[in-house]
């Protein structure tokens, strides 16, 4: 049985409207007319977190900008990342003390201005004897981790306190825990909240809108482009001329360059993880250790009402236009992992609700090892086609800020002018004194709409404020209201843009969400106007993929005895 609830007020939006200026993004489809713009100063191509943040920068600098992606927003690695806003401290330990810097400090900077949706998140280290390191150097290293941040946050606890501060954590051999804070996101959301913050009538972005080719026309490139959602509307294919192009595609950089150069520079690595619900392994920190097998460190911590267990990292052979999931020998190592930190859990396969996997663009240095691949960014400049690859989540400000130096010289500017101390601080205005907030809702709720939203934030609660719009669906932190926002103004043109990056749920909920399918019909049929025909499509589509890529390996048999074949055509 699914669960159904009313989910709007019988206000039927007025399409007219929704436009340009009413989608966050852009037009929901390309027009003719938008692709025959006479030039625009940049091209992105690729909606992940790095090319949403060239597109932020590039906006706030007036620049008439146009970003592209092939598939959803976040649809790669930004909404498949093991969600973390932290300084690295594992790169501090190997060296990599310019990227541990940049990273903590612009650790800061979001938990500043994203609150709500950039959280503080408190991490626990176990020291067990004969390992390392040991108390005495951990302390060292987060000395130097909070130098950078400007400010001391990290203490020991002593074994006897484990018990309350990590339950069910193994204390066999344990000398003692360090407690240090880091930070945790949302990280599809975040993406979304960067473009649609600088999204204006010069900087515009299109999900399903793909690059097809580039080449050289005297000064400029002319860029052919492909609607991937002709069944909405609008030209099958347009051009567009712009003075540089941005090739932000991460993992399938190489693919990309390969119209202007031959030369390969991607190592593609996969991390997959495990998603459990929070009552099968509650943790209040992230509880960060090291794999028994191969010493790799291995994080279990607290997310939207969940527990996310993860990494791996292996290389991963990329195939275009295919999404990734996590295998069966990723599952048993991180199995392992769990019940050698948590042995009094039991923890199996049969308890994880989802699974997820992205690939990390990571630039080769030919390492053997892939854990040992450098995390910093790169950029190469093929005459005005300006790539970049690698980096971390946390510094995409600072990689765009150095993508658009390299690409000035193409838009008549100084590089000087991106340099991160010539930019302002992007300070998110806090409008929460000027929200009329209903009087019932918490203040945990109010954060997170906050740092959701933003400066959409009235218009939000204008037009789905009500009492039911703002309960949360079915235990999760999520809100009726923010599905059915996401359906009318976030660029939604398949349901798994809705469940699995706009929100989160297909993450957060068995079995993909199953349970909850008669409203998410609702609200679609609603918004979206999909008739009967098209939400059955859609429907299975959604289950298809989430079978295929975000459900564990060893509970897909049963997905489909339960769900997916009662969901295709014929079906009784």
């Amino acid at each position: 049985m699914t669960e159904s609830r009313p989910i709007h007020d019988g206000v039927q939006p007025d399409k007219s409207v929704v436009c340009r200026a009413d989608r966050l993004t852009g037009l929901l489809t390309p027009t003719a007319e938008l692709l025959d713009q006479p030039v625009w100063d940049l091209v992105i191509i690729g909606g992940g977190i790095t090319g949403a943040g060239v597109f932020q920068e590039a906006s706030r600098q007036g620049l008439k900008v146009l970003l592209v992606e092939k598939f959803d927003f976040a649809w790669g690695t930004s909404s498949k990342s093991s969600k973390m806003v932290h300084g690295g401290l594992r790169y501090l330990g190997s060296g990599q003390f310019k990227l541990t810097r940049e990273s903590v400090q612009e650790r800061q900077r979001l938990l500043s201005e994203l609150r709500g949706l950039v959280n503080p998140l408190p991490f626990l280290m176990s020291h067990f004897r004969r390992t390392f390191p040991g108390p005495v150097v951990f302390n060292l290293l987060l000395t130097v981790y909070d130098f950078f941040a400007g400010r001391r946050n990290h203490r020991f606890h002593r074994p006897v306190q484990a018990g309350f501060l990590a339950s069910g954590v193994s204390e066999s051999g344990l000398r003692g825990l360090t407690e240090f804070g880091d930070a945790v996101v949302d990280d599809a959301r975040l993406v979304f909240r960067v473009l649609s913050d600088q999204a204006n009538e010069h900087a515009v972005a299109f999900n399903y809108l793909s690059l097809e080719s580039v080449h050289r026309v005297d000064q400029l490139h002319c860029v052919r482009l492909k609607n991937q959602a002709t069944e909405l509307g609008g030209p099958d294919e347009g051009y567009v001329f712009s003075k540089a192009v941005v090739n932000a595609t991460g993992a399938w950089t190489d693919q990309l360059r390969e119209q202007v150069t031959q030369e390969t520079a991607i190592r593609p690595l996969r991390g997959s993880h495990l998603v459990f619900p929070f009552w099968r392994l509650p943790v209040a920190y992230s509880i960060s250790f090291f794999h028994p097998e191969d010493k790799r460190p291995v994080f279990v911590f607290p997310w939207e009402g969940v527990t996310v267990a993860g990494t791996t990292d292996l290389d991963h052979e990329l195939r275009p236009g295919q999404d990734i999931s996590i295998s069966e020998k990723e599952v048993d190592y991180l199995l392992k992992a769990i019940n050698h930190q948590f042995p009094g859990r039991a923890i199996q396969e049969c308890d994880a609700i989802a699974s997820y996997s992205g690939v990390r663009p990571v630039v080769s240095s030919g390492a053997l090892n892939p854990s040992k691949e450098k995390r910093e960014h790169s950029i190469w400049d093929d005459a005005g086609v300006i790539s970049v690859a690698g980096g971390k989540l946390t510094t995409f400000r600072l990689i765009a800020l150095d993508v658009l130096a390299a690409a000035a010289p193409y838009l008549g500017l100084s590089p000087e002018v991106f340099q991160p101390n010539a930019v302002p601080v992007n300070t998110s205005a806090d409008i929460s004194q000027e929200v009329s907030w209903p009087v019932t809702l918490p203040a945990s709720i109010r954060a997170r709409l906050q740092g959701r939203f933003g400066g959409a934030l009235p218009r939000f609660l204008a037009e789905f404020g009500s009492a039911h719009q703002l309960a949360n669906v079915h235990n999760t932190d999520t809100l009726w209201a923010e599905l059915s926002w996401a359906a009318r103004y976030e660029n939604v043109v398949n349901l798994d843009d809705l469940l699995l990056r706009r929100t989160r749920l297909g993450l957060l909920l068995k079995l993909g969400g199953a349970e909850i399918m008669d409203s998410i019909r609702e609200i679609c049929q609603w918004e979206l106007k999909w008739n009967d025909t098209q939400w059955r499509v859609q429907q299975q589509r959604y289950y298809r993929l989430w079978r295929d890529f975000y459900c564990p390996p060893g509970q897909r048999a049963n997905f489909d005895k339960a769900i997916l074949n009662s969901a295709l055509p014929g079906a009784e």
